[in-house]
């Protein structure tokens, strides 16, 4: 079984380098490809959120990508009934009602993207609707499908969906649990 390697999305660096990059401004640019990551925010009362937002996807090859503060890159702003952006100014994200996207440039999956988890970091409370990872220039069909939530999600833990490792059995269809773990330095128990 191969381990997950973490790419980590804080901008700078290619692929090559294990690194995906969010992408401010218009249009995908940079070397080989690229694609965005695509967030509903319910209408239901009190669903926004200025808390910090993390992302975790992956494909079915262990490639396993990570951004930390969504909240806090260049979002735009979708038109929720058809996928066209409706402006690139710069405004917050996660409001109530609104379909906002993030781009990222590098193509770093080689087979479809097939888990998802969303993390909520602070006080308030956050409701999304879906999220969707897409996979641009001539690789669309390594895009995941729509990752549905339409519930508050809990706070401080990674929660989402993953269909990678799953098994039918005569039962129903098997799911791995899948468990991310901080690194710790092991400190001595005893003096």
């Amino acid at each position: 079984m191969r381990r997950r390697g973490v790419k980590v999305a804080d901008g700078g660096g290619g692929c090559g380098e294990g690194r995906w990059q969010l992408r401010e401004g218009r249009g995908v640019v940079g070397g080989g490809g690229g694609g965005g990551v695509t967030i509903e925010t319910t209408c239901t009362k009190g669903a926004e959120t200025s808390n910090h937002v993390s992302l975790r996807f992956g494909d079915t090859n262990s490639n396993d990508i990570l951004v930390k503060h969504l909240n806090s890159k260049h979002v735009r702003w979708l038109d929720p009934l058809e996928p066209q952006v409706l402006d690139d100014v710069p405004r917050k994200p996660f409001q109530a009602c609104m379909v906002n996207q993030f781009q990222i440039t590098a193509q770093c999956v080689e087979s479809p993207i097939c888990y998802l988890y969303l993390k909520l970091t602070g006080d308030d409370d956050w409701r999304p609707g879906f999220a969707q990872v897409r996979v641009l220039e001539g690789n669309s069909h390594l895009s995941s499908n729509y990752f549905y939530f339409r519930r508050y999600l809990p706070r401080h833990v990674w929660h989402g969906s993953d269909l990678c490792d799953r098994e039918v059995t005569p039962f129903g269809i098997k799911f791995k649990r899948k468990v991310f773990v901080k690194k710790v330095a092991h400190k001595p128990l005893l003096p």
